[in-house]
């Protein structure tokens, strides 16, 4: 992995209430710490400043930008964990992948499970990976590459990044698992899009974007 520089600059807000925080997380920047100092800076921290009672609900991974939801309170945070948990949120990514990928739509059903010997890394393991779900529309595509759209109906690590490059379609500028391609690209294009979740108070379903930057 490249030297942790993360962006400057500010935070941008989707939606602020009493219970919720949705911001436009930046691509490069860690949800949380990582271990050292050097790893120290990160969103949550960042946002700290700002809300000091900000509280985690989910993660994106470093090079991944896009929409992230964070609890105000305590039973904001158990509300929307719970949410998670039981798959009741919707997730929406766009990324650019390697090649022609066909067919135009489907779903991929691969369990994935941690690559030990070269963790961070992930990978399929049909004899002990845990079930990983990914469903795929393809938006536009060409020789050189497709733009997708990506609808996670787990949460695994990775997943994304892993269920494309098992279907010989990996994410452009990913360090970890199309490294080939990482010079050509100035960041890796994953996006996550939109979130859709219930509000912790009202339970009035509620959809948040934030727009594609590539």
């Amino acid at each position: 992995m490249s030297t942790y520089d993360p962006p400057k600059g500010d935070i941008p807000i989707l939606h602020e209430d009493s219970d919720l925080l949705v911001v436009d997380k930046p691509a490069g920047l860690l949800s949380v710490p990582g271990k050292g100092e050097d790893l120290a800076d990160c969103l949550l921290t960042r946002l700290e400043t700002a809300f000091p009672t900000v509280r985690l609900v989910h993660r994106l991974d470093r090079d991944t930008s896009g929409v992230m939801v964070f609890a105000l309170t305590a039973h904001a945070q158990r509300d929307l964990g719970a949410q998670f948990e039981a798959r009741k949120t919707r997730k929406i990514y766009v990324a650019r992948v390697a090649g022609r990928l066909t067919p135009k739509a489907g779903d991929v059903d691969l369990p994935l499970i941690v690559d030990w010997p070269n963790r961070p890394r992930q990978m399929v393991s049909l004899e002990t990976g845990k079930p990983a779900l990914t469903g795929y529309k393809v938006l536009r595509t060409s020789d050189e590459e497709s733009r997708v759209r990506l609808f996670p109906h787990t949460g695994r690590t990775h997943q994304l990044r892993v269920h494309m490059l098992a279907l010989g379609h990996p994410i452009l500028g990913d360090e970890l698992y199309a490294p080939e391609t990482a010079a050509q690209f100035p960041r890796m294009m994953l996006h996550a899009e939109e979130l859709r979740v219930n509000h912790p108070e009202s339970g009035r379903g509620m959809s948040f974007r934030a727009r594609t930057p590539f």
